[in-house]
């Protein structure tokens, strides 16, 4: 089966026009699954679940597929009860990015996100038999790591692997977005808002760093593996996934499915690229290195 592009939950805190407006866009690109939903922080004020349904059925009539994604951290019996109604959604394949959503989706067909840090054989086995047709690997698994897992983990599941954009680098229970603003978590006026490409930490040299956004701390630069697709395919990867941003999504589509469909030699689709990445080609994680790093 040829390589397929999936688009991540947009993970930053959106007005709801612009969501509407960026799902309308992504209808028109060659995108073949689409992700959905809050996976942040259950405070945010986005789309309810049925508005999230609406949406995942117009997607669907432009022939993608639609996955619910959960929250990556439920602490709570609010969040709990939002993961509940989730999995039980009855239409959509749902990804489980917290053990509890494995719990309410065991038995049915279900994603096995990033966040649940598989990294071994038999933790994907113990996935596979609770209902997982595929998985998120771990960011920071490297190429070789990868391989090994495809090759010694059970038979039948789809890899996905993050191939451009801001990974998720860290969660807390805390708010790092309202701590910056002198909030505190229950009072913090979903600051967020007003950051929707996150809020960009610098080093005391000035160099970009990381990036808050809520719960999570991200990291500043994008991840680019456009030139690793040969070695992805070789180590078992079926299915490449691309972060939403605020802008420039849509390029960023259409330069990994040029790649993918020979439209686009290499370079030039790195060309296209590169105001997004700064030249900076980050694929340090899949070659066993500091993510940040490049090895040609």
């Amino acid at each position: 089966m040829a390589m397929r592009l999936a688009l991540a939950p947009i993970p930053f805190f959106w007005p709801a026009d612009a969501v509407a407006d960026f799902y309308a866009m992504i209808a028109s690109t060659s995108v073949d699954i689409v992700y959905l939903g809050e996976t942040v922080c259950y405070k945010r004020r986005g789309p309810t679940l049925a508005e999230w349904l609406a949406i995942a059925d117009r997607l669907a009539d432009h022939g993608k597929e639609v996955v619910l994604s959960s929250l990556v951290l439920v602490d709570g019996e609010a969040e709990l009860k939002a993961t509940r109604r989730l999995c039980a959604n009855g239409r959509y394949l749902v990804e489980a990015n917290d053990m509890s959503a494995v719990s309410l989706c065991r038995g049915s067909r279900f994603v096995a996100g990033a966040t649940l840090n598989v990294y071994n054989e038999d933790a994907l086995a113990i996935l596979a038999e609770a209902g997982a047709e595929r998985f998120v690997a771990s960011v920071e698994l490297s190429g070789a790591a990868l391989a090994t897992l495809r090759a010694g983990g059970p038979a039948g599941l789809d890899c996905e692997v993050l191939a451009f954009g801001r990974p998720a680098l860290a969660y807390s229970a805390r708010c790092f977005s309202a701590r910056n603003a002198d909030r505190g978590k229950d009072h913090c006026e979903w600051i967020c808002e007003q950051e929707p490409e996150g809020v960009l930490v610098r080093t005391q040299e000035d160099d970009a760093f990381l990036t808050l956004n809520g719960l999570q701390i991200h990291a500043a630069h994008p991840i680019n593996v456009l030139g690793e697709i040969d070695a992805m395919r070789e180590a078992g990867v079926d299915i490449l996934r691309i972060m939403p941003e605020i802008r420039d999504t849509a390029l960023v589509i259409d330069a990994f499915r040029g790649v993918l469909d020979g439209r686009y030699p290499l370079g030039e689709a790195q060309a296209r690229l590169s105001p997004l990445t700064g030249g900076l080609n980050a694929n340090g994680y899949w070659r066993g290195l500091a993510g940040r790093s490049h090895a040609p």
